[in-house]
């Protein structure tokens, strides 16, 4: 069974090397930083002229990966060769090639440590190589974090890199940027370069130094649709159409999409208590307070017509039957649908 991501960089830490890292899966954040790791810390600096070699997949084939994995190392104690997209190798998926890596898997080099990066997909754990990967090599699966579990990811993130974070300004990060966990990373770490101390990230910081509005913002956006604030939605619909690079509209529709999905399950579930809608919804209670009112804005009919709406404000972005409208009409145009 793959090994958790954040498990492997414990033992990576603490110098505890395996022989074999497979990295797969569709969120590359965790390949890339398992992989820079080994390549950064597996070995002194000193050591990585002769002993770290770094190929990509479409500009390698198996041989040559597993001719560099059985050298020995030139006067240190191991040595690293690291494959970057193995996803894209060429003769991958070709029986003699895979059986090649399966006899390497059964019978490593003990001083070479071979990172095998997979990136944006999974590879077939069902195959005799995926289980042989299994059992013998450290296995990494990195998954797409999903929506409701966003907030816990930032949250300890944060903690991860020794500071804390206000669960609103937790809730405007994991609005503003999504679950890109690359860019979220990038992002905030911009910001823990303005900080000395240990510091409790709060919506002002977050303002500051990523330059997410605290008033303009998708966390305030979905707000105002959930109270049914004309005024401010629209104020804020104005705000994205002068941004439209910092602010596009399809993850808007994605957006509004979730945001009315988790107020359909709150009409499923039946439930309208902060904590139980809080449970169900995968939200901090104080977001939960604010689906709570959205679910009495929206009966589960309009909610039914609001998918309707956003159908046909994608096809209308696609060019269907849009006429002349611009994205920011067309975003308006769907707005007003559903406030009205």
């Amino acid at each position: 069974m793959p090994q958790k991501p954040q498990d492997v960089l414990k033992d990576l830490k603490q110098k505890k090397f395996a022989p074999i890292y497979f990295l797969d899966g569709e969120e590359p954040y965790y390949v890339d930083l398992i992989t820079n790791f080994i390549e950064k810390n597996a070995i002194a600096e000193h050591e990585r002229g002769f002993n770290q070699v770094v190929l990509y997949g479409k500009d390698s084939n198996m041989g040559l990966i597993l001719n560099n994995a059985r050298k020995f190392p030139m006067m240190a104690e191991r040595q690293i060769v690291i494959v970057k997209e193995f996803q894209s190798l060429p003769d991958l998926g070709k029986e003699e090639s895979q059986k090649l890596l399966l006899g390497y898997i059964q019978n490593p080099l003990p001083s070479t440590i071979l990172v095998l990066a997979h990136k944006h997909k999974k590879f077939d754990g069902r195959s005799a190589l995926g289980r042989e990967m299994d059992k013998k090599a450290v296995y990494v699966r990195s998954d797409k974090v999903s929506d409701y579990k966003l907030n816990e990811w930032i949250d300890h993130y944060f903690k991860d890199m020794g500071h804390s974070i206000e669960p609103r300004a937790c809730q405007l990060l994991a609005d503003s940027i999504g679950n890109n966990l690359e860019v979220l990373s990038n992002e905030v770490g911009k910001m823990f370069i303005n900080f000395s101390d240990t510091t409790k990230v709060t919506v002002e910081h977050i303002s500051k130094y990523i330059g997410i509005n605290k008033d303009y913002n998708n966390f305030e956006f979905l707000k105002a649709i959930g109270f049914r604030d004309v005024a401010k939605a629209n104020k804020i619909i104005h705000y994205f159409s002068q941004n439209p690079k910092s602010h596009p509209v399809i993850p808007m529709f994605s957006l509004i999409y979730n945001y009315f999905t988790r107020i359909a399950l709150i009409h499923q579930a039946k439930v309208y208590s902060d904590n139980q809608v809080a449970g169900i919804i995968g939200v901090p209670p104080f977001v939960a307070r604010e689906y709570v009112a959205a679910a009495n804005n929206y009966k589960l009919g309009k909610v039914i017509d609001v998918f309707r709406f956003l159908k046909e404000a994608d096809l209308r972005f696609k060019g269907v039957d849009s006429g002349s409208m611009s994205e920011a009409e067309n975003l308006r145009e769907l707005v007003y649908r559903i406030l009205h």
